[in-house]
């Protein structure tokens, strides 16, 4: 859950849905009571979670909170490219791929994973961040086609997986959820090899976690990250969102 210490200095106030969100030069910084939050209120439209993805900003927030929007600094990143593919999770993936019953699959089971997620606290925090309401705007955002899970199936079970938005060529990842050993990493593997497919050079990872560091995701300056995102949100929409299994071929697999 967010930090909930009084702020230093007056926080801007979103109580009109045409008032845009402020430059993130206006977020605390580090040292502040709660460093990256950039504003509070409003509501979690389709147009206002639109424009804050489009300029790196995403809400979150606890029970009981107006509505908070962050923009941290610096930003944690998966660069597609530097993903780190360790020995135990490679021996993990060539069963996966090779056993019959064990699949992945995107957007079949979207409410199920986001509950799922919802029902798994974030790392170092207790309780969950999706509340009813923001889990109600993810919902509608999909079904509108900006916000994708990837799942992990094994014998008709769906054991793990994640979601997250996507605008252009950017992937912004939200949460994952295990049931079983590494089955969410094996859905994140699957991200990968998707983004590498179809032209997707970074994924937003929000706030740094050993997990995602130990698979290769780095912090980066906001500034770099809010000119990527610049870049790479107004180009041509990923058209298919299926998984191949031969898309694994993207970390040498055949």
């Amino acid at each position: 859950m967010p930090h909930q210490s009084p702020l230093k200095r007056p926080l801007v106030w979103l109580d009109d849905e045409r008032q845009p969100l402020p430059p993130s030069a206006e977020a605390l910084g580090p040292g502040s009571d709660a460093p990256g939050l950039l504003a509070a209120g409003g509501e979690l439209t389709l147009a206002r979670l639109t424009e804050a993805y489009g300029r790196g900003v995403f809400p979150w927030y606890g029970p009981g909170q107006p509505v908070l929007w962050w923009s941290p600094d610096p930003r944690m990143v998966m660069p597609v490219a530097e993903f780190k593919l360790a020995r135990s999770l490679r021996k993990t993936l060539q069963k996966f791929i090779r056993t019959p019953g064990c699949e992945i699959r995107i957007d079949s089971a979207f409410e199920s994973v986001i509950r799922s997620c919802a029902a798994m606290p974030r790392e170092g925090q207790a309780g969950t961040w999706i509340v009813p309401e923001l889990m109600a705007a993810y919902l509608a955002w999909h079904r509108a086609g900006a916000v994708h899970s990837f799942e992990t199936w094994i014998d008709g079970e769906l054991v793990g997986g994640l979601y997250g938005v996507s605008l252009g060529r950017m992937f912004f990842g939200e949460s994952m959820f295990s049931r079983r050993s590494d089955a969410s990493k094996i859905a994140f593997a699957a991200l990968i090899c998707f983004c590498r497919s179809h032209g997707i050079p970074l994924i937003d990872c929000q706030q740094r976690t050993a997990h995602l560091a130990s698979l290769g995701a780095r912090e980066i300056p906001r500034a770099d990250f809010e000119r990527h995102v610049a870049l790479t949100r107004g180009a041509a929409p990923v058209g298919d969102w299926t998984y191949d299994p031969r898309q694994w071929a993207h970390l040498g697999f055949s």
